[in-house]
Order: C-alpha cells, then structure tokens, then sequence
C-alpha cells in the first residue's frame, strides 16, 4: 500500500505556554481521533510532528495511523523560534522517510506539510535559504498558519501560497483548525497524491485566508 506521508511543524516557544499549547494538545488529538474513523485514511496515512522553539525535536517520526498515539507538545519558558532549522530538520527527514518512484516499485504519495506558528523566525537568514531549498520537494500542498496577534504571515507567504490566519489561539480556534486539517488530509487520500496538487476544503470560520 502506498503511504501518504503527513508533516506537522507547531511551533512551541515560549509564547505558546498556558492555553494556546494546551489548546494545541486538544486539538492534534482531536484530528488523529478523527482520522482514525477514515477507513481511507487508516490504509495510508502516516504523521509526523516537528516542533520548533529554541530547539527542533522530532517528538512523532513518521508513523503509520493505525498505531499512532498522539504527543504531548510542550514548551520552553522562553528563547527563539528556529523555523529555519525545523525546515533544515524536517528535508531530512523526508529525504529518511519518503519512498521515491524506481522501476521495481512505486513510491509513496506526494507529501502534505502544515506549519503553525504564532510569531516569527529568529533564524531568518537560515529561514530564507531553507524556503528556497524545499521548493525542490514537491509536496502535494504546504499550508501555513499564523495563530494569534502577534504572528507574521509575510514570513510564511514566502514558504507557500496556502497561509491562514488563527484570530485567537484558544481551545475552539485550534479544535477548528485541527479538523479542517483532518479534512485537508483525508482529501489527499481520496483523491491520491503522485502527479498533482490536492484541492484544499473551505477553511472555517475562525480561519482567515491570507492574499
């Protein structure tokens, strides 16, 4: 069966401390509790999560769906937010993960990538040139999220087309976003992954699209 791998970057500095981290906690083990009644989803899903703070950690590696129990992610009192290195971190790991096309058998679907961050990169010059580097990865999509005031999204629209906006960073903004990603998933394992681009869901309401 081919896989459909699935990458989660949140970001866990020290901003996310108290509500909108545990709101996050609830919200990754709300979209795995969904995904796991997809029957599509069950034959082909595997998710990872990265977290970003002062350090990049690989708190999920790529795991199948049908085994996969949720992390708890948590979060430093303070420090930077090294988004350009959990880019750096996260091309490794698919270079690890990912099985390519080769003549005796064919690869995994074409990757989906979800970023959440609620401020901005302190690495922006590793920023930058890994933004460049994972324009050679071909996901089948890459949709950021900026959750709250104080996150930028002119970072994030140099990464992908797909940003959205989270007003508020409480527990019913981030149950919302988790589904709709839950959504964004399950479409990709309807509709297959290996040539094209899938077709996002309509974001709810506490989503805001970003031009």
């Amino acid at each position: 069966m081919r896989r459909l791998p699935v990458y989660l970057r949140v970001d866990t500095s020290g901003s996310m401390k108290g509500e909108p981290i545990a709101a996050a906690n609830n919200g990754l083990q709300a979209m795995i509790a969904t995904l796991k009644q997809d029957p599509f989803a069950l034959e082909s899903v595997y998710i990872s999560v990265i977290t970003f703070d002062r350090e990049v950690n690989e708190v999920l590696p790529l795991t199948e769906l049908e085994t996969l129990q949720a992390p708890t992610l948590v979060t430093p009192e303070s420090g930077p937010t090294l988004m350009g290195k959990a880019l750096d971190v996260l091309m490794q790991k698919i270079d690890r993960d990912v099985v390519k096309n080769c003549p005796e058998q064919k690869g995994d679907w074409r990757p989906l990538l979800f970023v959440i961050t609620d401020g901005k990169p302190s690495d922006k010059a590793v920023y930058k040139e890994m933004t460049e580097k994972i324009k050679n990865y071909k996901f089948a999509a890459i949709v950021a999220c900026a959750a709250g005031q104080d996150a930028q999204t002119e970072p994030l629209k140099s990464l992908t087309e797909h940003v959205y906006t989270l007003a508020t960073m409480d527990g019913a903004s981030f149950t919302q976003f988790f589904k709709w990603v839950s959504q964004s998933i399950a479409q990709g394992t309807t509709k297959g992954t290996s040539s094209s681009s899938i077709m996002l869901p309509p974001p709810p309401s506490e989503m805001s699209v970003v031009f």
